[in-house]
């Protein structure tokens, strides 16, 4: 795996995580979906601070958030994946359908109250995500975003 983000995966508590960050090596080549990416991983760091204040509303709105702006994204993604040839734009729809479903459940796991399991595996699911979809599944678009200036838009 290419290690640009951060894991912490032996931390025995909520304060001890550390930020995620953007690194270019995460770029696919497309200003829209970089900035989406970076966007993300703003929410994703809000809602792991907010975790480690125990506000359950809190961090319900940051939730919230990250799944209004990562419906938005997987939009725009797809539709400059399909613009610029990829063929993968199916398996890419199914991906973020799951991943959308995943976030949906991880946040029900929640509950009530903020106890130390549902919050460690919110976490670790948020981390994943980043990990495993931008670099296995996104990073796939990079060759043929590379045939268009980073401003592409197909929506232009």
């Amino acid at each position: 795996m290419v290690s640009v983000l951060v894991e912490v995966d032996g931390c025995s508590n909520l304060e001890e995580f550390v930020s995620l960050q953007w690194r270019e090596q995460l770029s696919v080549g497309n200003d829209l979906i970089d900035n989406d990416h970076k966007h993300l991983i703003a929410i994703i760091n809000q809602a792991e601070d907010t975790l480690a204040t125990r506000n359950l509303s809190s961090l319900k709105i940051v939730l919230n958030s990250l799944a209004d702006y990562s419906k938005f994204h997987f939009a725009r993604e797809e539709l400059v994946a399909a613009a610029a040839g990829f063929p993968g734009v199916a398996q890419l729809h199914e991906s973020h359908e799951g991943l959308m479903k995943k976030l949906t459940e991880v946040s029900q796991e929640l509950g009530a109250e903020l106890s130390d399991a549902p919050a460690q595996h919110l976490v670790q699911f948020l981390r994943d995500w980043l990990i495993n979809h931008v670099i296995k599944e996104d990073l796939l678009m990079k060759p043929f975003l590379a045939r268009f200036s980073p401003k592409f838009d197909p929506r232009k």
